[in-house]
């Protein structure tokens, strides 16, 4: 049971992604993300079908490098995973896509348009890859 957010959790959620085979089934995605949680933020690099980095960073710098950033509070982010949890899969109101529509300010946040407009790009593998946490238990920090 990791908790969310915490490396560990990341890493058990790409590790029951990647295990699956319909991880693949909206083909291959090419971004580095980054997921901020209060002052934490995640790294998520995916190439291909695999996803060869999860690291937590921090300052600026580092999030400079990353295509675009979704940026929600904790709050927010345990009721979109409580609710993945309980479907098996993110509702209508759940979803990143919702989530970003509703969002009071950028959901999905970088400097450079062109680098973020990939998190529209690959929206629906972004959201299978939240909606494997339905196959763990998470608590919460």
């Amino acid at each position: 049971m990791p908790d969310f957010p915490s490396l560990q959790w990341f890493e058990v959620l790409r590790d029951a992604a990647t295990a699956d085979p319909e991880w693949e089934h909206f083909g291959q995605i090419d971004c580095s993300m980054g997921v901020a949680v209060g002052e934490r933020t995640f790294k998520i690099v995916f190439e291909g079908f695999d996803i060869p980095e999860i690291a937590e960073i921090t300052g600026d710098e580092q999030a400079a490098d990353l295509d675009f950033t979704l940026v929600q509070p904790a709050d927010r982010w345990r009721e979109m995973l409580e609710n993945i949890q309980a479907n098996g899969k993110a509702d209508l109101q759940h979803t990143l896509n919702t989530l970003d529509l509703e969002s009071p300010d950028e959901f999905a946040r970088g400097d450079d348009y062109a680098r973020r407009d990939l998190f529209y790009r690959f929206n629906q593998t972004l959201q299978d890859f939240f909606d494997f946490s339905s196959k763990f238990e998470t608590t919460f920090a």
